[in-house]
């Protein structure tokens, strides 16, 4: 066989047919080249020391792989299958014989790119939901193991066109980074294309006099200089098109990278043939304009989806990337520092004071205390003893301790909260999914508009049609279009991460904009369960307030009741000594405790009067052989920040109901203790679930605020549900919004955010509307060139973002 039938080009990649061998050294090794264009090229890029353009574009896949065209799975999607890689990267979900798991997506552009995606896979056997979203990039897919697998739901994402992984908190970091290396790799050298290109142009603009051998000069060289930012700054933007006009049969829909290709393509072409026939009109230096302003608005984009994926990468930074694991526990404590990633179901590690659990498990040696807080909102650490659990994420702050991995990835408490927040992008609230259709039917129109206006030019001035077709296709991208209500949702859902909220459902914040009655619960949401000691009644004589708090908290020394711990609470605050018992104290449950001629329990239990106090938690009794000592009056603490929230209610003119099953002189007293007017008591679950449907029916739009466990049924009939407590345990009751925080202040800051978001959301609508209204309109009578269109359009994208970026700060 001949040598040149076995050699490709080191930059086309072509075949080099025999003769057409040229050979050159760059880098210090020697190349083979198909021609000099291609030889050219290649020295070019060396020379300005941009050789990683090789290398990336080789990892970029630009070629479909052979195996594609099978259905048989690849040896390296396999592993995926194996129970332990499964069981990291899946976890269960509704029904015994279904798993749930997230991909990171990459390659999808628009709203065609993830229709296709969804429709490819719920068209596979053993898939029962596909849900996508186009800011976050991730997909959650609920399948049943026994039908298929999740190195398939791999490979038929690949088969596609795309990419994805299996989502792993503690590599997410790494992948984001990845991926904005690529993408401003591939901004540089258009920007330097665009650079030098604009460069050698300039003669053209200011009507220098050259010669004709300089000036075929400057077009060549600007030729070559732009075929890199074709290839490869613009590369994906070519791939993308490719895969949106072959999906297009089932899709009924074009991305919006197709225009932006097509007029890339014609221009190019075009500005070819001019440079081959002579002609001036090259469009090289509006190509590598429009492309590095294209990529720079992307790269903004980037940053700000990035950033607005605050709920999973804020959890993932909590966990570490490294370990220690223990080689041969019990045996040995000797131990060795691993990657998070490479841990197994079953292993020791060892965590060290100061240090986060890297998965989730059971403590095996060793007592410790860890803060929960990141999962459950409680600051005060949590004692841990032998057999207890401990979850990744959570800090070991007392001693160091061993522990028996039995959750690792996606099976972890941790990651499971992190589902939730992904969940609330992944349901399209109605103005998402609106701006996505709107945008696809827009490409459609782009395209006949673009191929109109230019087919009427060509019958008037033939010269100008070809700068209007691709004036047109640049200039009226849907890119704000379909940027507008996913950015802005995005970011309003990290900033109210971080403030304490945990979006489940993507309609909570257009549905805070339109809510019309907000329906309290008290205890646990009004007020926070917690009695603390309001004052000391019926004192004996001779007996100081002082004296009987004291005694009172010796008899429930060790007690965990409420009311005990608000006793001790109260003994610790004052300094009061604690007297020692002579006798050992007894439980009698239900009643109250005793030791020697001292009971400290219920009025009926002592046989003496209950007094009458309006809002009181409750009230126990101390008294001895001689009859009453003193009675303890509880009141139940409001929760913090109550004040300011109901202030921002109320200033919205939202009506405020509190429905509490407490008795009905309680709840009164709290109505109008924090200034509610209408109020009911003693309501069952059932009792709450009618009390909204009778609103509802009413026309009344329902927030519904519960502690998520007893107020399922309110929190299931509202419009919009927010649980009040923990994380995990809640998402059960059905909360569209899960408030981890101690304190209501981030649901006042919510409520002002969702009207920010919505005013936002039209400000960038409205935008993006008069943008095309005149962008079209000017292109189409040849009023604005390609490299004009290009910024314009760029810039257009760019402002959406950035005005959506205004409400990370919120």
């Amino acid at each position: 066989m001949d040598k040149t039938n076995s050699l490709v080009c080191y930059h086309c990649s072509s075949h080099i047919l025999p003769g057409d061998l040229i050979e050159a050294e760059l880098g210090g090794e020697p190349r083979s080249f198909c021609c000099p264009g291609c030889m050219a090229i290649a020295q070019t890029i060396h020379g300005e020391g941009l050789e990683v353009f090789y290398a990336r574009r080789s990892q970029a896949g630009d070629k479909p792989a052979a195996y594609l065209a099978s259905n048989e799975i690849p040896e390296k999607l396999k592993p995926y299958d194996d129970p332990s890689l499964r069981g990291r990267f899946t976890r269960s979900s509704e029904g015994e014989d279904s798993l749930e798991t997230t991909l990171r997506l990459e390659k999808i552009r628009c709203a065609a790119c993830v229709w296709l995606c969804e429709q490819h896979l719920c068209r596979n056997a053993g898939v029962q939901d596909v849900q996508i979203n186009y800011v976050t990039q991730k997909v959650m897919v609920r399948f049943s193991p026994e039908k298929t697998s999740l190195a398939r739901l791999l490979f038929e994402i690949e088969r596609i066109g795309y990419e994805a992984w299996p989502f792993e908190p503690s590599q997410s970091l790494d992948r984001a980074k990845k991926e904005r290396r690529q993408l401003l790799s591939r901004l540089g050298v258009a920007m330097l294309g665009m650079m030098q290109v604009m460069m050698y142009a300039w003669p053209t603009y200011v009507d220098a006099d050259i010669t004709p051998e300089f000036e075929v000069l400057l077009g060549w060289t600007s030729w070559i200089l732009t075929v890199p930012v074709m290839v490869y700054s613009a590369g994906p933007i070519f791939q993308a098109a490719w895969r949106s006009v072959q999906s297009f049969r089932q899709t009924h829909m074009l991305g919006m990278d197709v225009p932006i290709a097509l007029a890339l393509a014609l221009a190019f072409i075009a500005g070819t043939i001019n440079l081959i026939n002579g002609s001036s009109q090259s469009y090289f230096d509006s190509i590598t304009m429009f492309v590095a302003f294209i990529l720079a608005a992307r790269y903004v984009e980037l940053l700000a989806r990035q950033d607005a994926q605050g709920g999973a990468e804020a959890l993932a930074k909590q966990l570490p990337a490294t370990c220690e694991r223990a080689i041969d526990y019990p045996a040995s404590q000797e131990i060795e520092v691993v990657p998070v990633v490479n841990c197994d179901s079953g292993q020791i590690l060892r965590v060290s004071p100061g240090e986060v659990v890297p998965a989730d498990g059971v403590l095996v040696e060793n007592l410790s205390a860890l803060d929960e807080s990141l999962l459950t909102g409680e600051s005060k650490p949590v004692d841990k003893k032998i057999g207890d659990r401990v979850y990744a994420g959570t800090h070991n702050i007392l001693n160091p301790f061993f522990m028996k991995i039995d959750a690792v990835g996606q099976s972890t408490r941790i990651a499971g909260i992190a589902s939730l927040l992904d969940q609330a992008l992944l349901a399209k609230p109605v103005m998402v999914s609106l701006a996505e259709k709107w945008a696809a039917y827009f490409v459609a129109f782009l395209l006949f508009s673009a191929f109109a206006s230019s087919a009427i030019w060509l019958y008037f001035d033939p010269a100008r049609a070809w700068t209007v077709l691709v004036s047109v296709l640049v200039a009226s991208c849907p890119c704000a279009l379909s940027l507008a209500v996913p950015t802005a949702m995005a970011a309003a859902q990290g900033a109210v991460t971080k403030l304490g909220l945990l979006i489940v459902r993507g309609h909570v914040m257009e549905g805070l904009v339109k809510a019309t009655d907000l329906v309290l619960d008290k205890t646990g949401t009004l007020t926070m369960g917690q009695p603390e000691l309001q004052e000391v009644i019926n004192l004996r004589a001779g007996y100081r307030r002082e004296d009987a708090l004291a005694l009172a908290a010796a008899l429930e020394s060790g007690q965990r009741h409420p009311l005990a711990l608000s006793l001790l609470r109260a003994t610790e605050k004052e300094n009061l000594s604690i007297p020692l018992l002579s006798e050992p104290v007894i439980n009698l449950l239900g009643r109250g405790l005793s030791s020697g001629s001292y009971r400290l329990g219920s009025a009926l239990w002592l046989g003496v009067e209950q007094s009458s106090q309006l809002g009181q938690y409750g009230q126990v009794h101390l008294a001895d052989e001689q009859g009453l000592i003193a009675s303890f009056v509880f009141l139940d603490t409001p929760r913090v920040g109550l004040e300011e929230f109901l202030k921002v209610v109320k200033s919205r003119n939202i009506a405020i109901h509190l429905v509490s099953g407490d008795d009905r002189d309680t709840v009164a007293w709290w109505a109008h203790h924090v200034g509610i007017e209408s109020h009911r008591g003693g309501c069952t679950p059932e009792d709450k679930y009618d009390y909204i449907e009778r609103l509802q029916k009413e026309g009344r739009f329902i927030w519904a605020i519960g502690d998520g466990v007893n107020d399922a049924p309110l929190l299931a009939r509202a419009d919009i549900s927010i649980a009040v407590g923990a994380g995990a345990p809640l998402a059960a009751a059905g909360a569209d919004a899960i408030l981890t925080a101690v304190s209501l202040e981030p649901l006042a800051k919510t409520l002002l955010l969702a009207d920010k978001t919505q005013a936002i959301i039209k400000e960038n609508l409205l935008w993006a509307l008069i943008y095309n209204l005149l962008a079209i309109p000017a292109a189409m009578m040849g009023w604005v060139n390609p490299w004009v269109a290009g910024i314009g359009m760029s810039l257009s994208s760019l402002a959406v973002t950035l005005n959506a970026w205004r409400l990370r700060k919120a």
